[in-house]
């Protein structure tokens, strides 16, 4: 059982998604359309964070994810397939100490923009980003044990900021 560990953010944390973006642009470099870093490991003023880096890969053709299986695993990466979200290629690196989760979606598809916004709102709202990084430290405290439960604790809050994201990139007219 993983236990739900958060610490306090670090530029170790950029230093990481910069090797592996290295690696997968290489890996990745015929169906490439973008790579970025995103969620809590990419949000300094946030504060806080599980220390998994999440990245999001935008390719041009999803199903030809799937022909470069073994070059992943190579690379220390599971597929998990979609994983709950339709469109999606999900991979994780790192087994019970997991280190980095990759969000793979074609382009064009709603999830990309939303990763997106949400990190610049968050960029651009530091008191948001406290009061999100403060929840989750709290989560983590509640339920060291409950992936589960740290999740559904987090989901309402998270719920509120995408949909202040969305409103804030429509408002400033950022769209992807």
């Amino acid at each position: 059982m993983r236990k739900i560990e958060i610490i306090a953010w670090t530029e170790k944390w950029e230093n990481l998604y910069n090797l592996e973006e290295v690696l997968l642009k290489e890996v990745l470099k015929d169906v490439l359309y973008g790579i970025y870093h995103i969620g809590s490991t990419s949000i300094r003023t946030i504060g806080y964070a599980k220390p998994i880096i999440d990245m999001l890969i935008v390719v041009k053709d999803i199903d030809q994810v799937d022909f470069y299986t073994n070059e992943m695993l190579a690379l220390g990466y599971e597929p998990k397939g979609e994983n709950g979200i339709a469109g999606r290629r999900y991979f994780t690196k790192g087994n019970e100490t997991r280190t980095h989760h990759l969000h793979i979606f074609q382009v064009g598809n709603e999830n990309i923009a939303t990763h997106i916004y949400f990190k610049e709102y968050l960029i651009n709202n530091p008191s948001e980003a406290k009061k999100y990084g403060k929840l989750k430290v709290n989560l983590a405290k509640q339920y060291p044990n409950e992936h589960l439960k740290y999740q559904e604790g987090k989901q309402q809050f998270t719920n509120e900021l995408v949909s202040k994201a969305k409103e804030w990139a429509r408002q400033k007219k950022n769209f992807y």
